[in-house]
């Protein structure tokens, strides 16, 4: 039997290595090269807010806005730039943020994130319609779409902190139901918008906002909303929360301590400790509460005269296990 030489791999004919072997019989592992001859191209192009990608169906390119595989970057406030022509974006900002073309509202929602950066004051005439329209965008079925809007309201709320409290309640209940969504991504992002609604927005004009929310029929709704409470409340000093009512937080909190899913509860646990701690230190601040009669003015007798009798039970049951 004459011997078989071993061949170079790279110089047998394309006929012969298909499916891993040659005409011979001999099994010859094929070698893969991935090239990538895009490379140069993609690391010279600059960062976009989106990309669009065309596809071919039935050999004819398709924009991609309609049928076909679009891909969408999403990029962070602090890698923003500022917009080109202020006045030109301004001009075309609320047709483009009403238009049909995704694309175009996305890139739209974008220049609402860079004005609100770079340029804030130049909206603030034209903020009630861009609400209008970002509210519009948060309904979306489109999730490029839904979860760039949410990122723009996390900005809005940045730039124009209290300014935004008149225009909020549309707002707060698409977010709250977005970030008790299934999708993940656009759930968190959600769930950062949220975070710096209460990090920008005033505890005091934010929490008579939330409260609706927290007695929702929706149990993910007033879980989020009992969250977003929770971290509100800390943010106010002793004298915003008796002017508040603490016997009103205290009521909220109460409420969701038997609520339905395990995140209300907690966030109604953690604000009752919260509650208690403030109210034993303004207590102990007061000059009257030296001749108070000490039973009288403990946090268990407070507790039992602004609450049911099964909800101060519960809650004492809190914060005394804690203690």
């Amino acid at each position: 039997m004459s011997e078989i030489s071993p061949r170079n791999i790279g110089t047998i004919p394309e006929s012969e290595r298909t499916n891993g072997s040659s005409k011979n019989g001999n099994y010859i592992k094929p070698q893969i090269e991935h090239k990538d001859e895009n490379l140069d191209e993609r690391q010279k192009r600059s960062t976009i807010s989106l990309v669009v990608i065309p596809t071919k169906i039935d050999g004819t390119e398709n924009s991609g806005v309609e049928v076909g595989s679009s891909e969408v970057e999403y990029i962070e406030s602090e890698n923003l730039n500022d917009v080109d022509d202020v006045e030109i974006c301004l001009k075309t900002l609320l047709t483009e943020l009403s238009s049909k073309d995704w694309v175009s509202v996305c890139e739209a929602l974008n220049n609402v994130r860079r004005l609100s950066i770079f340029h804030k004051e130049v909206i603030l005439g034209i903020l009630g319609d861009v609400i209008s329209l970002m509210v519009k965008s948060l309904k979306n079925p489109r999730s490029a779409v839904c979860k760039t809007a949410i990122m723009t309201c996390a900005d809005i709320f940045k730039a124009y902190t209290d300014h935004i409290v008149d225009l909020l309640d549309p707002l707060l209940g698409q977010l709250l139901l977005k970030s008790s969504q299934d999708k993940r991504f656009v759930c968190e992002a959600a769930e950062r918008a949220l975070i710096a609604l209460t990090t920008w927005v005033s505890p005091l004009l934010l929490l008579p906002k939330l409260q609706p929310y927290v007695k929702n029929r929706n149990p993910r709704i007033r879980a989020k909303a009992s969250t977003c409470f929770c971290r509100s409340v800390p943010r106010l000093g002793i004298e915003e929360i008796e002017a508040f009512g603490i016997d009103k937080l205290i009521q909220t909190a109460a409420s969701q301590l038997s609520d339905k899913l395990p995140e209300s509860r907690d966030a109604a646990r953690t604000l009752l400790l919260e509650l208690q701690s403030v109210y034993e230190k303004s207590h102990f601040l007061k000059p009257s509460a030296v001749s108070e009669d000490p039973e009288i003015a403990s946090w268990e007798h407070f507790c039992q005269s602004k609450l049911p009798p099964l909800n101060a039970q519960a809650v004492l049951r809190v914060t005394t296990v804690a203690r």
